[in-house]
């Protein structure tokens, strides 16, 4: 995604690129697409974290750094899994 996101650049500002993708319809449908799909996500975190500041600050992240905020995100979590842990430990919210 990094290296996606250096070439585009390179082509132009991502203000141009955000203006060229609003002018097209299939544009406006992949971005509600991604960003319907960056909320989702977003749910899941919000209730796996279970406070709100830091449920927000990876709101954030996700509405700007989308996929890389997600892989981000799940990263973290596997590696705070324990030896023995299963899905359900990534999943499900910790006990306090």
């Amino acid at each position: 995604m990094v290296a996606v996101t250096a070439w585009a650049s390179l082509d132009a500002n991502v203000l141009v690129g955000f203006q060229r993708l609003l002018a097209d319809r299939w544009g406006v449908a992949t971005l509600f697409d991604a960003y319907f799909g960056f909320l989702w996500f977003w749910l899941w975190i919000a209730y796996k974290e279970g406070r709100p500041g830091r449920s927000l600050l990876w709101l954030l992240l996700l509405l700007t750094l989308g996929n890389l905020a997600m892989a981000a995100y799940v990263l973290v979590q596997v590696a705070r899994l324990q030896p023995g842990e299963g899905p359900e430990a990534l999943l499900l919210r910790r006990a306090s």
